[in-house]
């Protein structure tokens, strides 16, 4: 059976057991259950009670395509409710290859205990180290030392110098093959991993893979009715995901008018052609050196969506460039060129921020006057204050809800505490019944729309509800397996194949039904969790300002029903 492994902080006690009834539980469901199970949901976020938990999907550590991600939770510093976020990365599978599920991080260390610890998975044990030396490092220079000190194969999750600051816009860091950055960003578990002094993880791979099957037979079959379906979608794969990545849907949305520009008070960039998916293609493929496009995140992952953006000289700046990133640091803070978008987006990520977070609160503070709109230098001063930890520094670093508290700003893109992702509601509503409704926030990856919009017009004002349910229950779903969201367009056609895949892993035998319920039965819990914590049914709304000022181009406000939206909660 599958093992979760605890680290007391406290007392530096590891110890192993087996999964026991959470064998049936990954990803988001895991931590789903487990937080419901052993954590307190008035505990502090950074508190000595909070758990911090990193976890396999159900089918990490196979050779199915794209279902390798980690999920990292806990209880949110940024939200005060539940918190899933996932990542792509080595670590997953890696994790999952040595036959464990989870990683479970317990307490603090004790008040005169200043060491930064290194948890090392590898086969000969498990060990927590103190090193010191990586305190305040920059997330590249982290991937860096780990990798030259356990092999250049080691999977690394770390923890940015804003994380172990304690600011609540941090995310974890998660290292792809090549070194490349990938973050379980939102939520503000990098503050969380900060709270219990841990730098890192490093998991050395398994020389023999220790996943165990069910019937592995089955399993097999059904893998390789998956990859073929990726095979005979191959030519849209590489025309779109390895080509552009998300990066491709940036002229769509801001055709649409629901691209978050100058501090989501506009929905489209006049210079969007400038920093599109098309503009960065070309400018990648004509720079060369470094520059690359359809590479994987994950090892044996067919979709190959990430990138590295290059300089004139062909030096890598940052990787990846997908639409969040181009909007949140681009459009929003009206800049016009990738070399700038990718500046800040790699200070960000040396960071250990969330993008989305502090592009949203840089808007913030731009609409403060503390910047100024499409002006990179004056953006990269306030990284320049997160990085140095001055009080403004602070601000920034803790999210759009504590920046617009501090400097003034009423009108702020956020639910639940957390800043908006790159669709405003106004424009695109379904969106608006996911961010408002579920228990995360403003969190695109709970049930994002968009891709609905042939037949849900994106400002229709009835069905819209109905649609965001459907949605969240099919993410919470397959945030359980830990495949990416990238393949559920394929495996939504063909839900057949998740049971077959959960029987071949586990020996659960269920229909399709039955697996779209467990997605609610995560749901449900999340839910509870929130409600115990205090997160009322009346903070189920988006920011009043998007209910009476109109967005242009489209000039939309946010006015779905009340009835509409109360068909998007998922309890």
């Amino acid at each position: 059976m599958t093992k979760i492994i605890r680290v007391d902080m406290e007392t530096k006690e590891i110890t192993q057991e087996d999964a026991g009834k959470y064998n049936r539980y990954g990803g988001r469901a895991f931590i789903a259950r487990f937080l419901t199970d052993e954590v307190d949901p008035t505990c502090e976020p950074l508190g000595i009670h909070n758990k911090l938990i990193f976890c396999t999907g159900l089918l990490g550590g196979t050779l199915l395509s794209s279902s390798g991600r980690l999920s990292v939770g806990g209880k949110s510093p940024l939200t005060q409710g539940i918190k899933e976020a996932n990542a792509g990365g080595t670590a997953g599978n890696d994790l999952a290859r040595h036959n464990i599920r989870a990683v479970i991080i317990e307490r603090l260390p004790a008040a005169d205990d200043r060491n930064s610890y290194v948890l090392v998975i590898s086969d000969e044990g498990i060990r927590l180290e103190a090193m010191n030396e990586l305190e305040y490092l920059g997330v590249r220079d982290t991937f860096k030392t780990l990798r030259a000190r356990f092999g250049e194969k080691a999977g690394v999750i770390c923890n940015g110098p804003t994380g172990e600051r304690l600011m609540r816009g941090a995310g974890v860091a998660v290292a792809a093959p090549r070194g490349e950055m990938r973050f379980a960003a939102r939520g503000g578990m990098g503050a969380v991993m900060g709270s219990k002094r841990l730098k890192a993880i490093v998991i050395v791979p398994a020389k023999i893979s220790k996943v165990e099957y069910f019937d592995k037979a089955a399993f097999n079959e059904a893998a390789k009715d998956f990859h073929q379906m990726l095979i005979d979608a191959m030519p849209t794969i590489k025309k779109s995901n390895q080509t552009y990545g998300t990066s491709g849907m940036f002229k769509i949305v801001n055709e649409l008018g629901l691209c978050p520009t100058r501090n989501f008070t506009l929905g489209a960039f006049d210079f969007h052609t400038e920093i599109g998916g098309e503009k960065l293609v070309e400018l990648i493929r004509a720079r060369g050196g470094d520059g690359k496009t359809g590479q994987s995140c994950m090892n044996g992952c067919m979709i190959k969506c990430l990138s590295v953006f290059p300089d004139e000289n062909g030096n890598a700046i940052c990787s990846t460039l997908q639409y969040e990133n181009l909007s949140l640091l681009g459009s929003n803070l009206c800049l016009g060129s990738l070399d700038s978008i990718a500046h800040l987006n790699d200070k960000v990520n040396d960071l250990g921020q969330d993008a989305i977070e502090i592009g949203a609160a840089l808007g913030v503070a731009a609409e403060a006057g503390l910047a100024e709109f499409g002006n990179e230098e004056s953006f990269m001063k306030l990284l320049a204050e997160v990085e140095a930890a001055t009080p403004l520094g602070r601000v920034i670093g803790n999210g759009v809800k504590i920046t617009g508290e501090v400097l003034g700003i009423n009108d702020l893109p956020m639910t639940k505490g957390q800043a908006m992702p790159a669709y405003d509601p106004r424009a695109l509503k379904g969106n608006g019944v996911t961010f408002a409704m579920n228990p995360m926030g403003a969190d695109h990856t709970m049930g994002n729309l968009y891709g609905a919009r042939a037949t849900m017009p994106p400002l229709a004002t009835e069905g819209q509800g109905d649609l965001s349910r459907k949605t969240q229950l099919q993410m919470a779903g397959l945030e359980t397996t830990g495949f990416c969201i990238f393949v559920r367009s394929y495996l939504f056609k063909k839900p057949e194949l998740f049971p077959r895949f959960i029987y071949g892993i586990c020996g659960d035998k269920m229909t399709v039904e039955e697996f779209w319920e467990q997605g609610h039965e995560t749901a449900r819990l999340e839910y509870e969790f929130n409600v115990k914590a205090g997160i009322a049914p009346s903070q189920d709304k988006l920011p009043e300002y998007m209910y009476r000022i109109p967005l242009p181009p489209n000039n939309s406000v946010f006015d779905l029903s009340d009835a509409e939206m109360q068909k998007g909660v998922l309890r």
